[in-house]
């Protein structure tokens, strides 16, 4: 039979020919040793022009489209496509890689940019965002991403002069970019007036913020900052696709085929035009340039690149060339001479000499060419075309001999017959066309029997037959030269073929996958010397397997470096190389043929080679040369982890759920039991499927794991101590080298690790998010720093931690089959080796990649166990067929036989090893594995006398070996784990069953012993005393899955899995009687209480025999249940049976006879039960929990006392209940510690124990039973109940309103009206009176001149238009639905707090504000960092949208200078409500307002996150860093408390605990503070403060507050407590307290507010004073000595704020809004000089034109009228009955105009006194009046409405004004409105869902200001009829913009946001 084995020659890539110059540029550099660094198709080439070598970088699996020269020129970055792209970082030297950066772009990687001292790495991804990512490139971490552009990017490139500075630029825009945290910040760059809008395609920084970019039309743009200063217009003549900077100045290259190079001011120096050069031609084009000193490279699109020397310019070299774009698929080698012919669709055929690596001819054609032939001499050169014609060519010159067209379709395929007589040629219409040589190419033949196009053809030695393959996978013959068919199969056989390219036929059945049916392989070329086939596929590979090959499937070597499909492959003539072509990469590659080697010269290949020669994976032939998998290994193979639900699906199912059983939970539900448990022993070890899982501590006691417990064990003492912090099975286990430590991983869904420390056991670290359904195997570098682990995905991804900062450093795939074991090279910390299922590799870190390879060993057996050895190459293995491999360094050295069977664990020892197998034997071995020492058989023969417990077996299969304190300790495969002394005897510590479930458990009835009987056939009786070892075990024939005592303990009856059953003596295990009369598993058995005279016999085929105990006789049967029996109870009296089945049924039968009873549910719980282990009836409702559809309720016991229910379910959770458990979902107590299902609980007799079974963790688990009143509450106290109650202490209006709160986000805000029509940009235009008449005016015109637009107040004055707002003053704080917002800063000399998106710090003494402005939407929480390492260091969190860039944010900065320090882009979608720094400033805690309320913690100065968790289902509204901690925090929320730990990477939490406390009940959380000996104080909904010590409820302050207390504060110098609530102030109390440190003693301040209530929201204390922010927008200083109250800012409390009136002459301005009150303010005294409360919301608000009076416009109607010096009223009038818009007084204070919601404008005389009769209306206004303005001469005034049009009406008659031309005349006295011809320029593009809600025109009449619903406040020049107009923007509102105004003399701008209130 033919070998199947891959052969053992190989191919060595040898050149390259060509240059990827389509569709990439900037990709051609000169490294720092002078070699040029390229790429093309998936190879990094690296190419030496004064040796002619090439070194190739073969690490990518996709065509490279990108590449970035490292600064020091020595490192590539080179950036790939395909569906999970990634960047290679390599050295230009070695060729070696040295970081690999994956896991965050799709599609591509566009472009690359090192970058100034080459630490950080830029990328820009092919996706649709064109994702922008920042990386430390030699870590492999990412430091920030952002989404890049809507359009395609063309180039990026990092200022060198500025730090964290980038620029990108691409279609249509470009961009300047600032890193800062973990945020990049873009700034479009506005092109102006200077140039076109275009499309930038390359770009180059230089210094001064000065950037050169190159554009599509040829001009350079320079950049000055993000403005378009200058362009050098003409550049190139059309696109300039590269730009290089180097010391000299600046190189451009075009498409124009010029090189230009420049100064550095970008004066010109010189061009280089290569077209107009010897080697130039018509339409080349520069891809990319490099100037270094005197040379220039340059990279064309077709493939060639040109080196220039500068003073020899007009001469360059040609030093590479390739085919041009389109596909390549012709290649023919030369018969006697080291040559290749190619041809191309770019219509050029090119001869290539393979010694000297170089073009020798290039001659182009007509036509597309397909495919190429040379005849048997050699003269001729036949290429058949696209067009189906063929030319015959002299190959010395290239003429031409013939061109002949028989075909209408291409040419696929054409060959010469080895005597050089015919020309066969085969095209795409099924014919083979057959022509003779001599008589000058006349045809002679024809076959056709295909039907199918031809794809390759091969003659016969002597020319008389010819095969073809066709496109439809068929094979045929012909006889030559006639070409009629052959089908006799006879004579085929007898056939030699000249050459065999064909890929079908029984010799290269090998060549295709076992199964598959796919046609992707597109070239063969059989080399009949060596007896190797060569193969080129669809997907880049070049695979060399034997020939002939005739079993599917063979085995071969792959070779990657051709990124997509290869069309043709050749050996040369004399067989040394091999030609490979690429279609899509047009590139040709020569491989060196290597023959078989001497395994000798092994040791000495190149680095370079090992990495090519792929020994590949996926061929698996049928696998005879394989030995039989041992049935351990196959058993173990098949385990699935995966669960139906995993823990971490809880929370969500229960959510789920919540929602169908809201309404059951209103009645009053059970409390949890005051009893308690805590895990005391287990009787088990996980040996069956893990392996080297057992070791000793520091302090000789041992470490192992069952189920989802660690355990410590002291086998001194006979104690064990737990680790419970996983929540599923763990399945391996690690020791850190100093012993202390211990690593283990579980399964999941998203399964975590866990470090933990073995003296406190508490989580170190817990490392989570990468490894789905399991972690398989850990292991510990020699310095402990890094963590290796391996996932149960199907990849087995193998990940480098560095544990204890939680981060991941490498990740990568690790083999498809099973991988048993992984190990740090101790020596070396960035290699590791991995060994498993037909696997054995060896791995080193690259960036954030692991590169593996094979180890080289023929074929690879299945390794079970691996470890290094006395130095760092050595490495040994050992196999399952009990063989020891010996590494060096990948290679196999040799092999030594250890054991009969898999060696399952190895121990590497200071001199010499230790190994352990499945055949039970423990071997002592040297340090070179030469000698054994010594071997102890595990048997019971050498057990130590006095040893406890029992060997099962002799020989046990050892699955677990570790050595220490004189012993070896050794774990079995059966659950033992025994110590073996160096001499000898055996001592048993642990034992447990083995694999199978364990379902049956009873416990005795006098004794504290228990059985147990599981699915491994053993019957085991257990001591629960305090030796803890098994007493009996007895071998069953098959399993059973239940047993019971009978009740004198003297008999034991086991059911079993096969229907029978046996009484067994309870000492000894004898038989006594057995029975076998069901055939259906036995379910349950019971004896009768009292005498035990019956025994009840339950099995899975619904029936309950009777038998009685002493005639052994079977008396009754009990029918009816509809399914299996799964639990069953007698009363006392032994007369009744209760039956529950798997249907939930109840059933009740009488004994003997077994008849069926009818009981009630009242009378059932009055009925003496002997023992209670049933899970249905209304005794026990409530234990089933609210997704029992997924989880069943397995099992229950009530203690003997019967207070107290244990149940036991399928999630592994046991259950503490208060007996009775009547209503649904009662409380409980939960703990974790089996993995899987709880199959069975039972008290003892005495109820002091809990004996609990897990079915698939076949752990017997001991619980000791803590009752009520003595106990400290602990760990392991489970966490409460599934529902929450539903009372959470109250509502309160504010709380629910700031829950409920939806935050806007700008970007999507809509408008603020409903309005409807056709916005003003969109209105077409009407023409003029004169347009429509045709009239042609003269260019002077004798009419008079236009009027003014717009009335100005400075003539003669020179007007000059207003350049430019700055922020100067904000009147507001945002406090009704924010806190814990004021802060002191500067020891109380400024204070800071924020409104709108603007972060403000006022000085208290000069009263100055200044503002922080990065934010783009709305602030909602601000802290101070009080470390004093980073003084006056904020923190504000915005509002956002994931979605877009606008994501919400939390900005770091320095409250004195305003500068940012970091920005983190959240992941927290909606926004973020809390923000907290820790005790040493270092780390942010920020609290999102997405569903999951997610909790992150963040290194704010170099952004990058930490952890992040999931915080609470409902609003949290702070989460608060404990003052002395930088890892505990707590958060509080809505019914929620929770206590949070920072491991690591990852959050633990503990939910606060209140059962301490009687009638305790968990409210809704507003605050929190601190207290010293871990002491937290919460402030509730309803007054009151919780006092918690760590996460238990010590105590409650009743009443702190009479309601809600929304603010707490800790000072960190005295430990003072300061509470802010809200209350009415009265003598005692106040809303403002100050606390001791306990929070026994206070002392109440009241704020002098006059409100009814107070309301605290924000409270800081200084020195001596506190500050308070209040509900109503106002911030306050109180002392603490005199309790003087001083307001220091005031704002309107409740938005919008709609009017706004500033006074005609002086710089004051009234504000009015929603809540009823008409303000003041000052701006130069910057405070609030009064306010009126109105009692009704405002909406408009105006002075009359001498300043005397004011008209205030309300929403219900009413306007009202004051006189300004007394604030008396001087007239009311409501004739409306909504809401007043607009309110103005005439010019000549005649008038006054009201415009109203009901689409009206009444005008009222105001000389007629106040009585305020309406004079008149306007009326048909079509919609409500938005604004209004007065003409200067009073007679007129315009309208606009919400229909989106503007009127002229006449006043006071209110007849419309629809003439145009008078309409024009008109000068008005203010201009507020926003449509008009005017101001159509105001109008942006993007306001299809919000509008522009308000403007006004300066007094000087050049400008106009405008408000939108974006929260923009925009400059530009009036009048602005054209649209779009250029303007300048200002932020700092948060969405609408209500109103704004300028003040008289045009000093300031005064804006008044909607929701934002200031």
């Amino acid at each position: 039979m033919a070998d199947r084995t891959a052969p053992n020659c190989h191919l060595r890539l040898e050149w390259v020919y060509g240059y990827r110059g389509h569709q990439c540029r900037n990709n051609l550099y000169y490294t720092a040793a002078k070699e040029i660094v390229y790429f093309v198709a998936g190879v990094g080439v690296v190419y030496n022009t004064r040796e002619h070598k090439q070194k190739f970088y073969l690490g990518h699996n996709d065509d490279i489209i990108s590449l970035a020269l490292h600064p020091e020129r020595v490192l590539v970055a080179t950036g790939q496509v395909g569906k999970e792209p990634y960047i290679c970082v390599w050295d230009s030297y070695t060729v070696q890689t040295v970081s690999i950066l994956k896991d965050v772009h799709t599609h591509g990687i566009a472009c690359l940019a090192f970058d100034l001292d080459g630490q950080c790495l830029v990328s820009v991804g092919l996706d649709s965002k064109n994702t922008i990512c920042v990386w430390d490139w030699r870590r492999g971490k990412v430091l920030a991403a952002a989404p890049g552009h809507t359009d395609r990017i063309f180039d990026i490139s990092w200022d060198l002069y500025q730090p964290s500075k980038l620029v990108s630029c691409g279609v249509k825009h470009i961009k300047f970019w600032s890193l800062c945290g973990n945020a990049l910040t873009p700034k479009r760059g506005v092109f102006g007036k200077t140039g076109d809008l275009q499309t930038i395609l390359c770009l180059a920084c230089a210094r001064d913020e000065i950037t050169y970019s190159g554009a599509l039309n040829g001009d350079i743009y320079v950049w000055k900052g993000t403005n378009l200063v200058r362009s050098v217009q003409g550049a190139h003549g059309s696109g300039i696709f590269s730009m290089n900077a180097c010391e000299e100045g600046f190189a451009t290259g075009g498409r124009d085929g010029c090189v230009r190079l420049w100064d550095l001011n970008f004066k010109p120096i010189t061009v280089i035009d290569l077209r107009e050069t010897d080697q130039g031609y018509k339409g080349l084009s520069v891809r990319s340039v490099c100037w270094r000193g005197d040379h220039i490279l340059v990279g064309t699109q077709d493939s060639e690149i040109f080196e220039v020397v500068v003073h020899d310019r007009t001469k360059p070299f040609l030093i590479m060339q390739g085919h041009c774009e389109g596909e390549l698929w012709a290649l023919a080698v030369h018969p006697t001479k080291p040559l290749a012919m190619t041809g191309s669709d770019d219509r050029s055929v090119r001869i290539w000499s393979l010694v000297d690596h170089a073009l020798i001819a290039r001659c182009n054609m007509e036509e597309p060419i397909r495919c190429a032939a040379v005849s048997t001499d050699g003269i001729h050169l036949a290429l058949g075309m696209k067009d189906g014609s063929f030319t015959v060519l002299r190959v010395r010159d290239m003429t031409e001999v013939v061109h002949i067209k028989d075909r209408k379709e291409a040419i696929h395929e054409l060959k010469y017959s080895p005597d050089g007589a015919h020309l066969a040629v085969g095209s795409n219409d099924g014919l083979v066309d057959i022509y003779g040589v001599v008589q000058r190419y006349k045809k002679v033949g024809e076959c056709a029997a295909s039907g199918s196009f031809i794809t390759h053809m091969d003659w016969s030695a002597d020319s008389k037959y010819l095969q073809t393959n066709d496109g439809a996978g068929k094979r045929f013959f012909y006889r030559m030269p006639s070409g009629k068919e052959v089908t006799n199969k006879e004579e085929i056989k007898m056939v030699q073929w000249a050459t065999w390219t064909c890929v079908l036929g029984p010799e290269v059945n090998g060549i295709w996958p076992k199964y598959s049916e796919i046609n992707d392989i597109n070239s063969v070329d059989a080399n009949f010397n060596n007896q190797v086939l060569v193969t080129a596929d669809d997907y880049g590979l070049v695979k060399l397997l034997r020939y002939p090959c005739v079993r599917k499937g063979a085995k071969f070597k792959k070779y990657l470096g051709h990124s997509a499909h290869i069309t043709n492959a050749r050996w040369s003539h004399d067989y040394q190389w091999v030609i490979t072509i690429g279609g899509a990469d047009h590139s040709v590659f020569q491989w060196k043929f290597i023959p078989e080697r001497k395994p000798k010269d092994a040791l000495h290949i190149a680095p370079q080679e090992t990495l090519v020669d792929s020994n590949s994976e996926e061929s698996d032939s049928d696998q005879s040369d394989v030995p039989e998998m041992d049935s351990e290994i196959e058993q173990e193979t098949q385990l699935t982890y995966r669960r139906q639900v995993y823990k971490e699906d809880l929370p969500q199912l229960k959510e789920q759920c919540r929602e169908k059983h809201r309404a059951t939970s209103i009645k009053k539900r059970e409390r949890a039991p005051t009893s308690a448990l805590k895990l005391h022993f287990i009787h088990g070890y996980r040996g069956y499927d893990c392996r080297s899982n057992l070791f000793y501590t520091q302090t000789g006691e041992i470490v192992y794991h069952v189920a989802a417990v660690g355990i410590i064990y002291n086998r001194q003492q006979n104690t064990q101590r737990f680790y419970l912090g996983h929540d599923d099975d763990i399945l391996c286990l690690a020791i850190h080298p100093l012993k202390d430590y211990v690593a283990t991983g579980q399964v999941g869904r998203d399964s975590s690790i866990h470090i933990w420390d073995t003296e406190m056991l508490k989580p170190m670290s817990v490392l989570k998010g990468y490894h789905q359904y399991g972690v398989c195997a850990l292991d510990f570098s020699a310095d402990g720093k890094r963590l290796v682990s391996i996932g149960l995905d199907d990849n087995h991804t193998i990940i480098l931690w560095d544990w204890r900062k939680g981060e991941k450093l490498s990740a990568i795939r690790g083999s498809k089959d099973k991988i048993f074991v992984v190990k740090i090279n101790p020596y070396m910390p960035d290699k590791l080796i991995t060994a498993g299922i037909k696997h054995m590799k060896f791995w080193h870190k690259a960036g954030g990649g692991l590169i593996g390879r094979k180890g080289n060993m023929g074929k690879t057996e299945t390794m079970m166990s691996a470890v290094y050895g006395w130095t760092e190459e050595m490495v040994f293995s050992g196999t399952c067929t009990g063989d020891i491999c010996i590494w060096r360094d990948m290679f196999l050295v040799k092999t030594v036989k250890a054991h009969d069977g898999p060696v399952f664990s190895m121990h590497a020892l200071e001199k010499g090893f230790v190994t352990g197998g499945k055949d039970g034997v423990v071997t002592l071995w040297d340090d070179t594995f030469e000698r054994c020492l010594k071997t102890y058989a595990i048997k019971r023969a050498v057990l130590a006398p006095g040893s406890k417990g029992l060997l099962l077996e002799d020989n046990p299969s050892i699955r677990a070996i570790s050595l220490g304190h004189g012993h070896i300790l050794v774990g079995t495969k059966n659950g033992e784990i025994l110590e073996v002394d160096k001499s000898g005897p055996v001592t048993l510590l642990v034992q447990g069953h083995m694999e199978g479930e364990v379902w049956g458990l009873a416990s005795h009835p006098h004794l504290p012993l228990c059985a147990t009987v599981s699915d491994d056939k053993t019957l085991r009786i257990w001591d629960l005393s305090p030796s803890h070892c098994m007493l009996a075990v007895r071998k069953l024939k098959k399993g059973g899955r239940c047993c019971c005592f009978s009740p004198d303990g003297k008999a034991l009856a086991v059911g079993l899995n096969d229907g029978s059953f046996l009484i067994v003596n309870a000492d000894t295990l004898e038989d006594l009687v057995s029975f076998h009369h069901r055939k259906d598993v036995i379910s349950e058995i019971r004896f009768s209480p009292g005498a035990g005279k019956y025994l009840a016999v339950a099995s899975a085929d619904s029936f309950v025999d009777i038998y009685n105990v002493m005639s052994s006789k079977r008396v009754g049967v009990c029918k009816g249940s509809l399914n299996c029996i799964t639990h069953l109870d007698w009363d006392r009296r032994g007369k009744l049976l209760q039956v529950n089945t798997a249907a939930k049924e109840q059933l009740f039968f009488e004994a003997p006879r077994g008849r069926r009873q009818m009981i009630p549910p009242t009378e059932v719980e009055k009925i003496d039960w002997s023992t209670w282990t049933c899970v249905l009836g209304t005794s026990c409702e409530g234990i089933w929990p609210i997704f029992s559809d997924v989880a069943e309720v397995t099992s229950a016991c009530l203690s003997s006392n019967r207070k107290v229910l244990a149940t036991g379910d399928d999630l592994g959770y046991v259950k503490l209940f208060r007996y009775p458990v009547k209503g649904k979902y009662a409380k409980f107590k939960r703990y974790v510690a089996h993995s899987t299902h709880v199959t069975n609980v039972r008290w003892t007799h005495d109820d002091t124990l809990l004996v609990t079974v897990g079915g698939g963790d076949t752990c017997l688990m001991i619980w000791s039973h803590e009752c009520d009143g003595h106990r400290e509450t602990r760990q392991g106290d489970s966490e409460e109940s599934d529902i929450e109650s539903e009372d959470d202490g109250g509502y309160d209006s504010d709380v629910t309103r700031e829950n409920e709160i939806n935050y806007t986000i700008k970007a999507l805000s809509t408008n603020l009206r409903q309005m409807c029509g056709v916005k003003p940009h969109l209105q077409q235009k009407e023409p003029s009176v004169d347009e429509r008449q045709g009239v042609v005016r003269p260019p002077v015109s004798r009419a008079l001149p236009q009027p003014e637009k717009l009335q100005t107040n400075n003539v003669g004055k020179k007007k000059k238009p207003i350049e430019d707002l700055v922020l100067e003053l904000v009147f507001g704080y945002r406090g009704n639905d924010c806190r814990n917002n004021v802060h002191y800063l500067n020891d109380g000399a400024d204070i800071i707090y924020h409104a709108a998106s603007v972060g403000i710090v006022l000085n208290l003494t000069t009263a100055c504000q200044s503002f922080y402005l990065e934010h783009s939407d709305d602030i909602l929480c601000l802290t101070i960092n009080q470390h004093p390492k980073f003084p006056n260091v904020v923190a504000t969190g915005q509002v956002g949208m994931f979605v877009r860039a606008t994501s919400p944010s939390i900005h770091v900065w320095d409250a004195m200078n305003k500068q940012t320090l970091s920005v983190l882009r959240c992941y927290h979608s909606r926004g973020i409500c809390s923000v907290s720094f820790s005790a040493t400033g270092k780390l942010l805690l920020s609290v999102g307002l997405d569903p999951e309320h997610t909790i992150t913690v963040w290194k704010w100065q170099e952004g990058a996150k930490v952890a992040s968790h999931a915080g609470h289902t409902q609003r949290i509204f702070v989460a608060e860093f404990r003052p002395d901690s930088d890892t505990q925090f707590v958060s509080v929320g809505i019914k929620h408390v929770r206590f949070w730990s920072l491991a690591g990477r990852a959050l633990l939490s503990k939910k606060g605990v209140l059962s301490s406390i009687e009638d305790s009940r968990m409210q809704t959380m507003l605050s929190v503070a601190f207290g010293a000996n871990n002491l937290t104080f919460t402030g509730t909904i309803s007054g009151d403060v919780f006092v918690w010590k760590e996460h238990i409820l010590v105590r409650i302050v009743a009443k702190a507050h009479t309601g809600p207390v929304f603010t707490m504060y800790t000072t960190l110098r005295d430990g003072l407590i300061v509470t802010g609530g809200k209350e009415r102030p009265s003598k005692e109390g106040g809303a403002l307290k100050l606390w001791d440190q306990e929070l026994k003693r206070c002392r109440a301040f009241r704020l002098e507010t006059g409100q009814i209530i107070d309301c605290v929201r924000s409270v800081c204390r200084g020195k001596g004073k506190i500050l308070v922010g209040t509900r109503n927008a106002e911030i306050i200083e109180v002392g603490e000595k005199n309790a003087a109250c001083n307001i220091l800012v005031n704002g309107h409390m409740d938005g919008p704020i709609w009017g706004l009136g500033t006074h005609p002459t002086r710089d004051v301005f009234l504000s009015a809004a929603e809540d009823g009150t008409v303000r003041l303010w000052d701006i130069p005294e910057k405070k609030m000089l009064n306010k009126v409360n109105l009692g009704h919301p405002a909406r408009t608000v105006c002075y009359s034109p001498e300043g005397d009076m004011v008209a205030i416009g309300m929403k219900n109607g009413e306007f009202i009228i004051l006189l300004v010096t007394s604030l008396k009223i001087w007239g009311k009038k409501r004739d409306r009955r909504s809401a007043i818009q607009d309110i103005r007084f005439s010019p000549d204070s005649r008038y006054l105009a009201v415009g109203s919601s009901e689409n009206a404008v009444d005008f009222y005389d105001l000389t007629l006194g106040p009585t305020l009769n309406r004079v008149n209306c306007c009326r048909d206004v079509p919609s409500f009046v938005l604004q209004m303005d007065f003409s200067a001469d009073s007679c007129y005034i315009q309208l606009s409405t919400g229909a989106y049009k503007r009127l002229v009406y006449e006043v006071p008659s209110g007849k419309q004004v629809t003439e145009q031309a008078v309409v024009d005349r008109i000068t008005w006295a203010t201009w507020t409105s926003v449509l008009g011809d005017e101001v159509v320029g105001i109008w942006s593009r993007n306001t299809d869902k919000a509008d522009v809600t308000c403007a006004c025109v300066s007094h000087s009449g050049l400008n106009i200001v405008t408000g939108d619903d974006f929260g923009m406040v925009k400059l530009f020049d009036f009048p602005c009829p054209e649209k779009f107009a250029k303007h300048k923007r200002f932020l700092g509102h948060s969405a609408h913009v209500t109103n704004i105004r300028f003040t008289s003399g045009d000093r300031y701008v005064v804006s008044a946001g909607g929701d934002d209130r200031r």
